[in-house]
């Protein structure tokens, strides 16, 4: 599964579209004029296509509103945090910050990010959904805005199960057993080269193995909520499908773990199976040109390990010159049905009912399907999430260090499992 922060390997393009007429950095809190006047900053990451449709959301929020200018600063996701970090401590950041993962947390326990509910004036989240409402919150404060719900699935491609000759077992009541075993028999009866899994299981997949063993990776309070035993058996089913071939080999996973779509396996109709988030049903979908649907991730039946998760945020800088005119953007961004008809499922599935019923009738099939995934969890008891705590971005880099570990035959589960949870421990508590 793709991790929170990186969902999948994305490359922005500047000047898409016309450039906006832009100020230097900082110019609204630099030009001294009164609340609203200057350029606002805004950053995020994304493909090409995010650009463009990003760039024709901000013509479209300043053809509204006349006296605001704003400055689009897209970013190679792979460069982003550390630019971000850099700008950070030079006191340059943008007004309007896309943020995911831990980084809300992060930022906001440094006094980065603006209490949003200063601007509940013009930044009306009572229309969005409770769970991804209370995402955007550390310690209680609202610090960030969802962009859209996302949720862990399985993504399916029929067409290599049936060319394999393997039928998809139900996933309403299928087991990790019963994956492994279509999956292995996909390998086995596929040209070299096809695999029935196209991608190790990866950190965010550790959450759900610890949810779906009756833990946590991140309590409520900033721990860590998994013990090494489950961490263990995490590592033992990763090393199951590699010695089993269910998927590729070590060094092909290394390889594959931080590509776009258009070159996963998935991606390149090479696989059958793909642990990832529910908004990648578009891209990858796009990129095969194959009928992909998104299916419950096995085990659910037995205990639910699943969760509505924040795609990503729209943050706010505490520095901001002008608070209210950055809080009515980004409520543009969330709540404006025309915004929501450019963006689509883009940013992952609008968290407020209104806007996702004016994006239906422009959805292709996979989109609606994402939609239908998101709205078959809500339906279940899940359980919740929260943002993780200061220290949990260096826990994503953690786990595959030691799961690659296992994989590649230099220590043992059980080895790798407690080096794992004493790193784990180290990061969180600082």
């Amino acid at each position: 599964m793709i991790t929170r922060r990186r969902t999948l390997t994305l490359f922005a393009a500047a000047g898409t579209l016309p450039a906006l007429a832009a100020c230097g950095p900082n110019a609204s809190r630099d030009s001294g004029g009164e609340e609203g006047d200057g350029t606002l900053r805004f950053s995020w990451w994304g493909n090409p296509e995010r650009a463009e449709t990003t760039r024709a959301a901000i013509d479209l929020f300043t053809r509204k509103n006349a006296e605001v200018e704003i400055s689009g600063e897209p970013a190679d996701i792979s460069g982003y945090f550390d630019k971000l970090a850099t700008s950070v401590a030079a006191g340059d950041e943008p007004d309007v910050i896309t943020m995911g993962g831990a980084y809300p947390a992060e930022y906001a326990a440094r006094d980065v990010l603006l209490d949003l509910g200063t601007v509940e004036d013009v930044l009306d989240l009572s229309e969005m959904d409770e769970v991804a409402r209370s995402n955007g919150q550390v310690d209680g404060m609202q610090v960030a805005v969802t962009t859209g719900i996302n949720a862990p699935g399985m993504i399916v491609n029929r067409a290599v199960l049936e060319a394999a000759g393997v039928e998809l077992p139900d996933p309403e009541t299928w087991t990790w057993e019963d994956f492994a075993e279509a999956a292995t028999a996909v390998s086995d009866n596929s040209p070299e080269g096809t695999f029935g899994s196209g991608k190790v299981f990866t950190h965010d997949s550790l959450d759900l193995w610890a949810r779906q063993h009756g833990q946590i990776l991140y309590t409520q309070d900033g721990t860590i909520g998994v013990d090494a035993e489950t961490v263990q058996s995490f590592f033992e089913f990763s090393k199951l499908l590699v010695d089993s071939g269910a998927s590729p080999d070590a060094d092909q996973l290394v390889e594959l773990a931080d590509v776009g779509p258009e070159r996963t396996l998935v991606g390149r109709g090479l696989a059958a199976f793909m642990l990832t988030w529910s908004s990648s049903l578009t891209t990858l979908s796009d990129a095969s040109g194959a009928d992909l649907e998104v299916v419950k991730v096995p085990g659910e039946s037995l205990e639910s390990g699943v969760w509505l998760q924040s795609s990503q945020f729209y943050t706010i800088s505490a520095r901001t010159s002008a608070p209210e005119t950055a809080a009515t953007f980004v409520d543009f961004l969330v709540s404006d049905p025309e915004a929501a008809q450019l963006f689509l499922t883009d940013r992952g599935v609008p968290a407020i009912e209104a806007v996702r019923q004016a994006i239906l009738p422009e959805l292709t099939d996979p989109a609606r399907r994402e939609v239908e995934y998101i709205s078959a969890l809500g339906e279940m008891e899940l359980k919740p999430t929260w943002i993780g705590p200061a220290g949990s971005t260096a826990v994503e880099e953690i786990t595959p260090r030691h799961q690659n570990a296992v994989l590649f035959g230099d220590a043992t589960a059980q080895e790798a499992a407690r080096a794992w949870h004493d790193d784990a421990v180290a990061a969180v508590t600082g």
